[in-house]
C-alpha cells in the first residue's frame, strides 16, 4: 500500500557519490522498524554513522498535500501507520486517506495518538456518493421515508445532502465521509 524512499541527511549533505536514497520500501511488508533498518543496511546505509539521520525522500499511495516529507522521520511515520492499523487493512487505509483529505495529516496523527486503535470509530465512508446520493439515501433508506412517486421530483435531495455539512459530513476525493 504505502511505499517510501528513505534518504539520509548525512550522506545528502556530504554531496558525494555516496548520497543514498533507498529502493522503494513497501511499509506493509514489514512488522517493525528494526526490519526496515535491516533492509536499509543491506542497501548500504550506515545507520550508526553518516546515515543515522533519515528522512522520507518520496512517498507513494499516501495523501500528501501540505506535508513536508523532508522533515518527516520515517520511523515515526511507519510506527504511526502501524498503530493506526492501515498497513494491513485496506478499509482502514481508505478511511485514513479520506480523513486526511478533509482534516489533514496533523489531525490524523493527533487522532491516532489520542485514540490509538479506536481512531476510526465514528467515521463512515460513502464512496462514490455525491450530495444528491447522500440526501436521497438518508431520506429513503436510513430514515425510512416512503415518498409517493408524484412528490419525489419535488424534493431537492442535493440541497438536503449539502445541508449535512454542518453535521459532520464532508466531501472528499472519492465520495462523502461522515466524522462524528
Amino acid at each position: 500500500m504505502v511505499s517510501i524512499v528513505i534518504g539520509s541527511w548525512g550522506s545528502y549533505n556530504e554531496c558525494n557519490e555516496r548520497a543514498l536514497g533507498s529502493k522503494w520500501i513497501d511499509l506493509s511488508d514489514y512488522e517493525c522498524w528494526e526490519d526496515i533498518e535491516e533492509e536499509l543496511k543491506k542497501q548500504g546505509f550506515e545507520l550508526d554513522g553518516i546515515d543515522e539521520e533519515l528522512f522520507i525522500q518520496d512517498v507513494e499511495n499516501f495523501p500528501s498535500s501540505y506535508i513536508n516529507w523532508d522533515y518527516m522521520n520515517p520511523k515515526n511515520f511507519f510506527e504511526l501507520l502501524q498503530k493506526a492499523g492501515v498497513l494491513q487493512d485496506e478499509y482502514r487505509y481508505k478511511i485514513m486517506c479520506a480523513y486526511i483529505d478533509v482534516e489533514g495529516y496533523s489531525s490524523f496523527e493527533s487522532r491516532v495518538n489520542d485514540r490509538e486503535d479506536d481512531w476510526d470509530d465514528d467515521i463512515y465512508l460513502y464512496p462514490n456518493y455525491d450530495w444528491y446520493d447522500l440526501g436521497y439515501d438518508l431520506i429513503h433508506d436510513i430514515y425510512g421515508c416512503d415518498i409517493p412517486d408524484g412528490l419525489d421530483n419535488y424534493i431537492d435531495y442535493k440541497s438536503y445532502g449539502e445541508s449535512l455539512r454542518f453535521d459532520g459530513f464532508h466531501e472528499y476525493d472519492g465520495g462523502i465521509i461522515e466524522i462524528r
